[in-house]
């Protein structure tokens, strides 16, 4: 019987991906200019930030991991990341360059982890369900900026995707905690073979040896696939840049729309707001934009800000089918299941959204007094000035969060070698 039902849901999938690859091949060719327009825009967006702007993180991850720093970090931040998030302490780079440099840099990383063994499958589906986030000048610059047209927003809307990032992350140390991991906790008789800084340099030495690649080699394995990474996600960019061109110009989404927009009302939120939901769905950008736009169904002007808000938030945090698939691309050669991590995404994008109106109802006044100028100006840099700023925060914000992450684990790796304190507040043993 179960046989059975599976080769049912096969012959199903089948179908349904044959169909919907059939139909958009006809509406490419039924509509080619406005596909060749899509495509160029996709096009445009991806080499002239994308490409340019996470180019250099790609390559540095690659080129951190075969000098062994990863590894180096790994035992550094343990006494952090596994009593917290329940993975090792290699997912901190990982962590750290996700939240700064947006995705799919989080899901990359995680995938090589996964390849090195220092990750468990497990871990690596934990890991890459909250470390592949949205970057912080492009929820100032480009949404709140750029769409809103308010550089307050960009606080609440990053606030609250990173608070939720949180959320989610402790929620997922129960993921799978009956499988074995393949890193586990540092124990005391460990930590007393010498100091964590002592036993992290080690670590650096014997991976740097392991690997063994002169650094000329390192460099050009790196530089290869990260373009060959990026390649791909422009890929998807220009693909669904054309699928959500299509879909508006045939209809589908204001079908869509109208069955959204009934499920909204229920929760007080516009009606409005379903096409942009309908577009967040595949893809981040487009559906915020629309979301900045929606109007009032109630009246004249636009729909409550509040509502705007929240609905960019969730959009940016589920990230869209597009992102997904680039996601499901970067580990397609490792064993990390998908279903993890898309249901974490819906999570995430639950969270975001009840978070973004928690700060919006009670912390707007404070909130709005810590907007940097910086972002304000980062929406009116002309295009070729765009990928350098990024560079500069992305790296900035990198440096910060792995600095931020060693400190308070070294803190608490020197409060639990000290006997006098109570059991329990010992991590790891």
């Amino acid at each position: 019987m179960q046989q059975k039902s599976n080769r049912l849901k096969g012959y199903f999938t089948a179908y349904i991906m044959a169909f919907g690859a059939i139909f958009l091949t006809v509406c490419m060719v039924q509509y080619p200019d406005v596909s060749f327009e899509a495509a160029a825009q996709g096009l445009q967006v991806w080499f002239e930030i994308v490409f340019p702007a996470l180019l250099p993180f790609f390559i540095a991850g690659q080129i951190l991991m075969g000098l062994g720093v990863v590894h180096f970090l790994g035992i550094l931040l343990e006494p952090f990341m596994r009593p917290i998030f329940n993975i090792p302490g290699a997912g901190a780079f990982v962590m750290a360059m996700g939240l700064a440099s947006g995705y799919p840099v989080g899901a990359a990383l995680t995938a090589e982890l996964r390849r090195k063994g220092l990750v468990s499958r497990t871990e690596a589906e934990r890991l890459m369900s909250f470390s592949n986030t949205a970057d912080p000048l492009f929820m100032f610059g480009a949404v709140a900026v750029g769409m809103f047209g308010l550089a307050p927003v960009g606080v609440t809307i990053s606030l609250s995707h990173y608070i939720s990032t949180v959320m989610v992350g402790l929620l997922l140390r129960f993921y799978g905690r009956q499988e074995d991991l393949l890193s586990p906790p540092v124990t005391k008789q460990e930590r007393q073979q010498g100091n964590i800084m002592t036993r992290a340099l080690k670590a650096l030495y014997q991976a740097r040896v392991k690997d063994g690649r002169p650094f000329g080699q390192l460099m050009g394995d790196s530089i290869r696939q990260s373009v060959n990474t990026l390649l791909l996600v422009g890929g998807f960019i220009i693909l669904f840049s054309v699928v959500i061109r299509v879909a508006t110009i045939v209809g589908l989404t204001r079908v869509l729309g109208h069955f959204i927009a009934r499920l909204l009302i229920p929760f007080g939120l516009q009606p409005s707001l379903a096409e942009a939901c309908i577009s967040g769905l595949f893809e981040v950008t487009i559906g915020c934009n629309l979301a900045s736009t929606a109007a009032n169904s109630a009246g004249p002007g636009l729909a409550p800000l509040i509502q705007r808000v929240a609905i960019a938030s969730g959009i940016i945090s589920w990230s869209g089918i597009s992102v997904h698939c680039q996601v499901a691309a970067v580990v397609n050669d490792t064993d990390i299941r998908m279903t993890p991590f898309v249901l974490a995404r819906f999570l995430h994008g639950i969270l975001s959204t009840i978070v973004a109106i928690f700060l919006f109802q009670y912390g707007a006044p404070v909130l709005a007094n810590l907007a940097l100028p910086v972002f304000t100006r980062a929406a009116t840099l002309p295009v070729w000035a765009y990928p350098i700023v990024r560079f500069r925060y992305i790296g900035t914000g990198i440096g910060g969060i792995l600095l931020f992450l060693c400190l308070i684990s070294t803190a608490n790796n020197f409060v639990s070698r000290i006997h006098f304190i109570p059991l329990w507040f010992r991590k790891g043993d």
